[in-house]
């Protein structure tokens, strides 16, 4: 999955470097607080390289998220693979929301952050509309060949089901995110619930 359009090769260790400062930066500054002369420097680069090789701020946020993404779906796609059943596949799908939201809160942070940015700047938003339709269209591709493996029974179109199954973990998350303190295991359950309702007879 690739933002929208990358102003340079973001292959290699500096970039990585400056995309792990801005993650790093985000989750104890938050957005506004994370500026370039203050990445630059957690980064050990010059302020310069950062807008080499992203433009704006806003770039960068989008090759962070772009990123830890990439890696979200690479989890999920290893533990979707040892899904033999329906329930081995609902199974893998909850965990992987409560792992987010338990090992990686500033994660589902920087995706609100970055939907309130996308809202106000037209460029940034046709790069998160476009990796949010990738991230989609490869969820739409799993679903599609589990069911064709006879694990799951889609209620639905792929693309329809995925989006509906993003909202209710997005909406969950935000919530934990919002009430730390609140035990969530229902609005778990009744998730498990809809899921199922989607993947299975």
């Amino acid at each position: 999955m690739e933002a929208a359009s990358k102003p340079r090769d973001l292959a290699g260790e500096k970039a990585q470097r400056i995309v792990d400062a801005m993650r790093d930066s985000v989750a104890e500054r938050g957005a506004a607080g994370s500026t370039f002369d203050h990445v630059a420097r957690v980064a050990g680069v010059s302020r310069g390289l950062l807008h080499y090789y992203f433009g704006t701020k806003e770039r960068l946020l989008v090759e962070v998220v772009r990123r830890d993404t990439e890696l979200r779906i690479g989890m999920l796609d290893e533990a979707l693979a040892d899904a033999h059943t329906a329930e081995d596949f609902i199974d893998a799908l909850v965990s992987s929301l409560q792992d987010l939201v338990e090992h990686q809160p500033d994660f589902v942070a920087l995706w609100f952050e970055l939907f309130t940015v996308a809202r106000r700047n037209e460029e940034i938003g046709a790069e998160v509309a476009e990796l949010t339709r990738r991230t989609r269209e490869h969820v739409a591709a799993l679903l599609e060949a589990k069911q064709q493996e006879g694990v799951i029974r889609l209620h639905d179109e792929p693309e329809a089901v995925a989006t509906i199954l993003f909202a209710l973990a997005d909406g969950i998350a935000m919530r934990i995110l919002l009430e730390p303190q609140r035990d969530f295991a229902d609005a778990l359950r009744a998730g498990t619930a809809c899921a199922r309702a989607l993947l299975t007879d």
